[in-house]
């Protein structure tokens, strides 16, 4: 069924009784020609983009709950492409531009919003920064504006200017940055998958990994053995638990990030607003929540829930730059399990073991690049090279020393 706002109308008109369910729920069989481990956004945009770009169908997602039910489901919906190094540039230049096409490519509403992403400033040197960035960012053909202080009192005049801790210099924007809905990105991918074939399979665990000879000939399930000639890792968070079922240790340390939202509030913050001097970040949904989060929690954890200093760090952070929001009501917080690489940026790549290959380290970066990651994912699955794209992505770059340093922050995984 194709989504429409005729179908909208025409199913009012039946008591919305003709309406299918988004995808199927198949049994899984016992050999595929690939799988891909994880149900998030970048496993159901890698199986989209195999059986679209490359007429890979033969495919299953295997998924330990249900689709869209981890981090996919579990951040601040920002999207952007205002990144520095080469590396990043270019790939989240690329997420960009498929996300600016993404709800005609799907037949879905992702709610993708350009409702523009201001970094703000509060010293010399971070002006000079963010001069930077925004040459940078003109170089890869991306838009931004460096905005004085007045120039952000025009599009945020909400904020605290007389403020002597933090003063705002000034800010980056980012026009073509905003936000899009985590779980309609999530179902989007699951439909258009389903459409062009592939099998979605929930509530299936991968407990192990088979290997044969150095290759990959199979996946251990809850719901019993699945034979593969391809198997993709694409679980975020659980990366480095499940790699080592393929007797793999990664360069990836799983962290908390926690995220907040309010009760609806009338329209008031029209963009993404990022505090240069405490890692705090908001936004507005299409139901007035303020949706806003910040740092790490800063130790190791398989816990998608924070800790309670962090939360005071954030609501600091937040009372800091807009003192208004005090008499918000939290609604929820809720947390995402981090995969952070020692230089803060992600990996996709072979693995030593043939046909098995990895999708993982995005730290903060997961779902601004959920249509890139799996464009790239599905290119190499298929034709066993590097998308030009993602080419420095590579999992050996910690060995060899050619890392992407976006933050500068060093080899430290909770810094990033």
């Amino acid at each position: 069924m194709r989504y429409s706002g005729w179908q909208v109308f025409r199913q009012g008109l039946t008591g919305n009784r003709g309406w299918q369910p988004a995808w199927r729920e198949p049994e899984p069989r016992r050999d595929y020609d690939t799988v891909i481990i994880g149900g998030g956004g970048h496993g159901l945009s890698t199986a989209y983009y195999l059986a679209k770009n490359h007429g890979i169908t033969d495919v299953a997602v295997l998924e330990r709950g249900l689709i869209g039910q981890g981090n996919v489901g579990r951040n601040t919906t920002i999207v952007r492409a205002n990144y520095f190094l080469p590396g990043n540039q270019e790939f989240y230049s690329h997420s960009l531009k498929l996300w600016e096409g993404l709800e005609a490519e799907l037949n879905y509403n992702v709610m993708h919003s350009q409702r523009g992403l201001i970094n703000l400033f509060h010293s010399d040197g971070q002006r000079d920064a963010f001069a930077r960035r925004g040459n940078a960012m003109h170089f890869q053909g991306d838009d931004a504006i460096l905005l004085d202080r007045e120039g952000v009192r025009r599009h945020l005049p909400y904020l605290d200017f007389e403020q002597t801790r933090f003063p705002i210099y000034g800010g980056l924007l980012h026009p073509r940055g905003g936000t899009a809905r985590h779980d309609a990105v999530a179902w989007g991918y699951a439909r258009g998958a389903d459409r062009q074939g592939v099998d979605l399979i929930q509530h299936c665990e991968v407990t192990g990994i088979d290997i044969r000879d150095g290759r990959v000939t199979g996946v251990q399930t809850t719901r019993g053995p699945i034979r593969a000639r391809r198997v993709g890792i694409v679980v975020a968070g659980r990366s480095g638990q499940v790699a080592a079922m393929a007797g793999m240790r990664l360069p990836i340390e799983s962290h908390i990030l926690q995220a907040f939202v309010t009760e609806g509030l009338k329209p008031l913050i029209h963009h993404v607003v990022s505090f240069g001097m405490g890692h705090f970040y908001i936004s507005q949904s299409d139901k007035g929540g303020l949706v806003f989060g910040g740092d790490l929690d800063f130790y190791a954890s398989y816990a998608a829930r924070g800790n309670l200093p962090m939360v005071e760090h954030v609501m600091e952070a937040g009372m800091a730059l807009m003192p208004m929001i005090g008499r918000a009501r939290v609604l929820r917080s809720w947390g995402g399990i981090m995969d952070m690489t020692p230089d803060g940026s992600p990996i996709i790549d072979r693995t030593p073991v043939e046909g098995l290959f990895l999708d993982a380290g995005w730290n903060y970066g997961g779902f601004k690049a959920v249509p890139a990651s799996g464009w790239c994912m599905a290119h190499l699955m298929a034709t066993g090279e590097s998308h030009p794209v993602a080419r420095r992505f590579r999992l050996d770059r910690f060995r060899t020393g050619h890392v992407i340093d976006e933050e500068g922050t060093g080899s430290q995984h909770n810094l990033h």
